[in-house]
């Protein structure tokens, strides 16, 4: 949008969780949608997530570093075709941790990321609120969008339920959280069909999810 009636800034959403809008600027954009691209390719590339109950996820992943399944992490995507998950990029952590220094301070990127979570939403795909429990450590999780503009809930410790806030989370925005926020309950009930940035060639929402994960390196 050319002109805002009221100009997005940074805003602290709950402790340690804080939006900072339009972060990505176009060309960092198009450089993460080109590896996003890439890395969505075979083996070990995008896929549908299947819930332990049976059920489906609606939005489509492939993971970086660890392959992420419900409720754990493997060197293969266990629950895709097998094959060894593809490395997460030294670039991609360097990223990571210039994300928390601009959203929370230094003192907060003291931790190297290894694992980054790539979630691919189409018009009719959603999230249920859900905690990022699976990690070893408590360093602040890193949210990065592209294409289309989505409504992020981003709710309270204890439940799925209120209180939680909506935010909206437009291509190019970052949203991170740690600290007292870190176990937030969170998630997507809506996507905005036909708001990326015509320039960016994306239909759809993808978010880049990186994390720490505490697992050292066996």
């Amino acid at each position: 949008m050319d002109a805002e009636l009221f100009p997005r800034g940074r805003t602290e959403i709950a402790p340690g969780a804080v939006h900072v809008p339009d972060w990505l600027d176009a060309a960092r954009q198009r450089r993460l949608l080109d590896a996003c691209r890439t890395w969505a390719r075979p083996p070990a590339g995008l896929r549908t997530v299947r819930t332990p109950g049976g059920g489906t996820m609606t939005a489509r992943q492939v993971c970086l570093g660890r392959h992420w399944y419900p409720y754990g992490y493997a060197r293969t995507a266990v629950d895709g075709d097998g094959a060894p998950v593809k490395p997460f990029p030294d670039w991609l952590g360097e990223l990571g941790r210039s994300a928390v220094t601009d959203a929370l301070g230094p003192a907060e990127a003291t931790e190297p990321y290894d694992i980054a979570l790539i979630n691919f939403y189409d018009a009719d795909a959603r999230m249920g609120m859900h905690r990022d429990s699976d990690e070893k450590s408590d360093a602040p999780v890193v949210s990065l969008s592209l294409g289309d503009t989505c409504v992020f809930r981003f709710g309270n410790t204890g439940s799925r339920a209120r209180p939680y806030t909506d935010v909206e989370l437009r291509s190019g925005d970052l949203f991170v959280f740690g600290g007292a926020s870190r176990q937030a309950y969170h998630g997507v009930p809506r996507v905005h069909a036909g708001t990326a940035p015509p320039e960016l060639g994306l239909t759809g929402r993808l978010n880049v999810t990186l994390r720490v994960s505490g697992f050292g390196t066996g």
